[in-house]
């Protein structure tokens, strides 16, 4: 199941402008649901859909969906707190542990 996109915050816009002036990117996001994946290259620009999504665009033809990086460059993206809440799920539970 696809998450609705979510427009960003305007620093998010500067963030990705700085980080479309380098040769080399790696930039970590959700997939499908939360399928952790890689795109790495040269950043080309932002396209919006028809839908009206925002996606960076890579040299080599990737697109991410800008609402779930979760990281660009080690700097953190949209997605950084779904991670984070992400990874810290299990500490919620007992884990079978009263």
């Amino acid at each position: 199941m696809e998450k609705e996109y979510s427009f960003i915050r305007p620093e998010y816009d500067e963030l990705f402008a700085r980080e479309q002036q380098k040769d080399l990117s790696k930039v970590f996001y959700f997939g499908k649901g939360t399928i952790l994946e890689e795109a790495n290259g040269k950043i080309t620009g932002i396209w919006r859909s028809p839908e009206n999504e925002d996606f960076m665009v890579f040299e080599a033809g990737d697109k991410v969906r800008v609402d779930r990086i979760i990281t660009i460059n080690g700097k953190p993206g949209p997605a950084y707190d779904e991670y984070d809440r992400f990874g810290l799920a299990c500490l919620d539970c007992s884990g079978g542990m009263d």
